[in-house]
């Protein structure tokens, strides 16, 4: 590949225009992001505009608004700022740890699952933690679309401080089920008679103390922590959604934000020898992919598939978009997946001249004006994709120039993260470009279980399946949770078969990276993207 069209787009691209540097230099004082009045109840409230970041508030940056209240929709930022639990925790190995189930058990069939529940606690508003508002959360959670789905559950009962999952068939993930933010615990005040969700009011290190939907929350900590002999631990902190990574680099070198996540690769240079912040960095289970319709008649001959996947530069991608050669993807199970990584694999490959000779063999003839056609039909294809993750836009126009090379035309359109699975449910989808997350649930199976099933996932195959895949994953779902040994060999075959029929096209890894100010110290990555961990954070 000829790198000098994509170090030329880079260089466009990633420069800061003037209007977005007069915004991110803004005070947050003239920011037009609203504050709250403090309340306890976690209810949003109307108030005056935040002001700068004082001495004693963390101030948390990222790209994510709330779309609402409900654990469905937002839940993943309440459990990162610690203001909610669920019934199990993982371990940076994804190993299952207690939360507010102390004890776990299957029986021999693997049919009843056992939690013992803990025999103390309470929620920020006072009220006890009881097995009964346990369960009536689950049971919400159940009869709502999202992970519980994927178990075939009977019925939750209580036996005293047991709690008994009874499911029709076995499913050896359910314990990682239950510790995903949808399945998080609120009090019932939470509730109101319709079942809707009114209030956050969990159990978790902090509570609630202000909250303006979309962009931003304050929080504080439910119990007071005393001071250390290392120092003070942070006791209030908020999260602020910040749309453009140029902004939350800039909030970051101006002292006026604390954590900020989701860098893009000119932010992290900007960042590396600032006297404000360092940076803290992770491979996460995360890899860009490009989502394919193969039920589209321009995408169902597996050899077009396969010919996209070779035009792809991911190495160039990764050394020149990302700055970080080590990214590119060859193969779709990032080796922070070790239990799904193939090292044996063969390694997904660039090369032209077998796309090429693939789209010739798939009747794709190659015109005088360099577009391909059959039977007077071009191979022209749209690929969407969001800011979100600001370095989406960059590889997208990236791939764009690495198919035409090959004579296929892409239109590159950027709209929001929701255009993807709402063209995977209307059909009118035909490529994607996201970061999909295969650490969301710790045990991966039942992530590729939503990916790949017979229907695809809003995240991964569309109209496509395999019946041999889908079997496969069967097998795994019925494994114990935590089997180490058990499923290498259906584990090796589904990673092949992936690679061979493409229903998703791998691009690059990811590596998560987060600027921290010298104010703090004690900031760590979770791997799995389930906490800010800030209750471990102290002031320097």
């Amino acid at each position: 590949m000829d790198p000098h069209p994509i170090a030329r787009r880079r260089r466009r691209l990633l420069a800061l225009p003037a209007a977005a540097a007069v915004m991110a230099a803004t005070p947050l004082a003239a920011a037009p992001w609203r504050s709250a009045h403090a309340h306890d109840d976690g209810h949003a409230h109307a108030a005056g505009p935040l002001g700068l970041v004082g001495s004693d508030v963390l101030t948390v940056v990222g790209p994510w608004e709330m779309t609402g209240l409900d654990p469905s929709r937002s839940g993943y930022m309440f459990a990162r700022m610690e203001v909610v639990q669920t019934l199990l925790e993982v371990d940076d190995d994804g190993q299952l740890r207690p939360a507010l189930a102390t004890a776990w058990h299957v029986s021999a069939d693997g049919l009843q699952w056992r939690f013992a529940l803990r025999g103390e606690g309470r929620y920020h508003d006072g009220s006890a933690i009881t097995p009964a508002s346990i369960l009536a959360c689950l049971q919400r959670a159940q009869a709502r679309p999202g992970v519980l789905q994927l178990a075939d559950i009977a019925t939750m009962t209580l036996l005293g401080r047991e709690l008994l999952i009874t499911l029709r068939r076995p499913f050896g993930p359910l314990p990682y089920l239950l510790t995903h933010y949808s399945a998080q615990i609120l009090a019932p005040a939470s509730f109101d008679a319709r079942g809707n969700v009114v209030a956050i009011i969990g159990s978790g290190p902090f509570r609630i103390k202000s909250l303006s939907l979309p962009q931003q929350f304050e929080v504080e900590r439910h119990q007071a922590a005393p001071d250390t002999a290392a120092g003070r631990l942070v006791q209030r902190a908020r999260y602020i959604s910040v749309a453009r990574a140029e902004t939350r680099t800039l909030l970051v070198q101006g002292g006026q934000a604390d954590l900020a996540f989701s860098l893009d690769p000119p932010s992290i240079r900007a960042l590396q020898d600032s006297p404000r912040a360092q940076l803290v960095s992770a491979m996460l289970p995360r890899t860009t992919i490009i989502k394919l319709n193969a039920g589209d008649p321009l995408l169902a001959d597996v050899r077009v598939r396969q010919a996209i996947a070779l035009c792809v530069e991911r190495q160039g991608i990764a050394r020149a978009l990302l700055r970080d050669p080590g990214l590119g993807a060859t193969q779709l199970f990032p080796p922070s997946l070790s239990r799904w990584h193939d090292p044996r694999l063969a390694p997904l490959r660039t090369d032209l001249r077998q796309a090429r000779r693939l789209l010739d063999q798939a009747g794709w003839r190659q015109g005088a004006d360099g577009r391909r056609y059959r039977d007077g039909q071009v191979l022209a294809l749209s690929l969407t994709t969001f800011v979100d993750r600001p370095e989406l836009p960059l590889i997208a126009t990236a791939l764009q120039e690495e198919m035409r090379q090959a004579g296929i035309t892409v239109r590159v359109v950027i709209g929001n993260s929701s255009d993807i699975p709402a063209g995977h449910r209307s059909g009118l989808l035909q490529m994607a470009l996201a970061a999909r997350n295969y650490g969301n649930l710790p045990d991966p199976v039942a992530s590729l279980l939503q990916d790949f099933g017979p229907e695809g996932g809003d995240w991964g195959a569309m109209g496509w399946h395999n019946s041999e895949v889908t079997g496969l994953l069967a097998q795994l779902a019925t494994r114990p949770a935590q089997d180490a040994d058990g499923g290498r060999i259906q584990r090796a075959r589904i990673a092949a078969i992936l690679q061979e029929q493409l229903p998703v096209i791998p691009v690059v890894w990811y590596r998560q990276t987060c600027a921290v100010s010298r104010r703090v110290q004690g900031a760590s990555i979770d791997p799995f993207e389930r906490s800010y961990r800030i209750s471990r954070l102290q002031w320097t």
